[in-house]
């Protein structure tokens, strides 16, 4: 049986694009760009873009297409050995998907609380007290019906655009969604730009301190936003890329996918900032003493400046709330493509079954363990742990195993460059294969560090103080990826269809 292929070349790139504008953008990248220099911050993204980012969506990409197959399937091609990194990236993109879904269903909900304010003068209270009605990480018992039906809602909805496929689903939604932030988040920041003290706002945001710059923390921060953001190292692009053409450009796709992020997250800095120097306009609270990251900054300050709105609040919250739930849904589509591809690919069964059974019981993982009092706690230590020591440590992994292990470097860029417009040489394999992994070893050390000496009234307090669950998720993904390889490995893959056989495909679907 053939594999699906995306459509257009502007399908595959605008699907790409959904996955990486997620919610980091959003709530992410202006506090980590205000905190580590600001305007200068720029400098430091923009390198670690070039010289980490896009170099690794190359390579993802190019992994995809040239071994045809979702993570598992194509590190199992490059070798036998190697299949264990393919579900590695799996179970990391399942633990996200988990949780992932909730934030979806909470940016939902306030999307309706906005047209009437309903979180009241206090949005903290509103949001921890009433709405999550936040308790401990162990508080188990208590599930809130009406988050459960919000984002058991949001699962249908992702499993009917996954279970159409490639072509009438992902891509189809890709088209209208994308557009449709574009539209949403555009005239968020044209409306946040007329408020009063904006440009403060803007002033904050871009003036550089370029002292900050040369401590080295803050190239780790830009290397950390660039992994953070851009949806690779789980499973993501090899995915997709797998579903690419013969003769697709790979290096002006990823540069593409690359800067139309970056320019997302501007544009979120832009907005978010904006409306953070209205609110120090309003109270008199300096911007630097605000809440401006994360959930935070979303569903408690976010709130406090809609109620202190003089005119369209309600359309302002609603245009907020809304750009969540897309960038948000574009992104838990293609988080849940990976493991739904890697059954479909490895076991031969249909998409149909693979989104029911996989989707599915990601869906009621989902629904059961996170509308619930301690569902807040349990998404931000599972967050935590999956990012700083899954992901940061399966996507050196990868890169080491392909690039030096395996010396696969060379097939890789021939392949690459046999269809791209601009060719890869040296500077990327020394990108890849020293400057990525280095980067993300040193923010490892410094991560693992920070955990382990972090005080009573330190950040990472409460990631501290709950390390055991958290390690157990780390590395229970590792642990999934090693079992699934070991009970695979007398289990060939589907034949490899060759690049003439490809072609062949490609000329008959004409």
């Amino acid at each position: 049986m053939a594999r699906e292929q995306w459509g257009s070349r502007v399908g595959f790139i605008l699907a790409a694009v959904g996955s990486a504008l997620g919610l980091g953008n959003i709530w992410r990248f202006p506090g980590v760009a205000y905190e580590n220099g600001g305007g200068a911050f720029l400098l430091p993204y923009l390198v670690a873009l070039c010289t980490a980012g896009i170099p690794l969506l190359i390579l993802e990409f190019t992994i995809g297409r040239r071994y045809r197959g979702s993570a598992p399937v194509a590190f199992r091609r490059i070798h036998r050995n190697a299949e264990f990194l393919g579900w590695w990236q799996v179970a990391i993109a399942i633990v996200i998907g988990v949780y992932y879904a909730v934030i979806i269903s909470w940016a939902a909900w306030y999307a309706w609380f906005s047209v009437e304010k309903q979180w009241g003068e206090d949005p903290a209270t509103f949001l921890m007290a009433d709405f999550l009605q936040a308790g401990d990480l162990y508080d188990f018992g208590t599930w809130l019906p009406g988050l459960g039906v919000a984002l058991a809602l949001v699962w249908v909805a992702t499993l009917v655009v996954i279970g159409a496929g490639v072509k009438k689903g992902i891509e189809a939604s890709s088209k209208v969604f994308i557009p449709l932030l574009i539209v949403l988040f555009g005239a968020l920041v044209v409306q946040s730009l007329t408020l009063d003290g904006a440009v403060d706002g803007l002033n904050a945001f871009f003036t550089p301190d370029w002292e900050a710059i040369r401590g080295p923390q803050v190239w780790l921060a830009a290397y950390s936003q660039i992994f953070f953001t851009l949806s690779v190292g789980f499973g993501i692009m090899v995915t997709y890329g797998s579903y690419l053409k013969r003769r697709s450009d790979i290096t002006t796709s990823a540069w593409t996918v690359g800067m139309s992020n970056s320019f997302g997250e501007i544009l979120a800095g832009i907005a978010v900032f904006a409306v953070l120097g209205f609110l120090a306009f309003e109270t008199g609270v300096p911007i630097d003493e605000q809440s401006y990251q994360g959930v935070g900054l979303a569903f408690i300050a976010f709130p406090a400046i809609i109620n202190t709105l003089p005119y369209l609040a309600g359309l302002f919250g609603v245009l907020f709330f809304l750009s969540l739930v897309v960038a948000g849904f574009a992104s838990l589509i293609s988080v849940v493509e990976v493991p739904v591809a890697a059954v479909e690919d490895r076991f031969g069964w249909s998409r149909r079954k693979s989104v029911g059974i996989v989707g599915g019981g990601m869906a009621i993982v989902s629904v059961a363990l996170f509308p619930t009092v301690n569902g807040l706690m349990l998404l931000d230590v599972t967050d935590y742990f999956i990012n700083n020591y899954g992901i940061a440590v399966a996507a050196p992994a990868a890169i080491i195993a392909v690039v030096w292990v395996l010396w696969k470097w060379k097939e890789l860029r021939d392949n690459a460059n046999a269809t791209s417009v601009f060719k890869v040489g040296p500077i990327w394999v020394t990108c890849l294969g020293v400057v990525t992994p280095l980067a993300l070893t040193v923010i490892l050390f410094l991560n693992v560090r920070d955990l382990v000496t972090a005080g009573p009234e330190d950040v990472n307090a409460a990631y501290h103080q709950y390390q055991a669950f958290g390690w157990a998720v780390a590395g229970g993904s590792l642990a999934f990826a090693f079992v699934m390889a070991l009970l695979l490995r007398r289990k060939e893959t589907p034949p490899f269809m060759t690049e003439e056989e490809v072609h062949d495909v490609e000329e008959a679907a004409r």
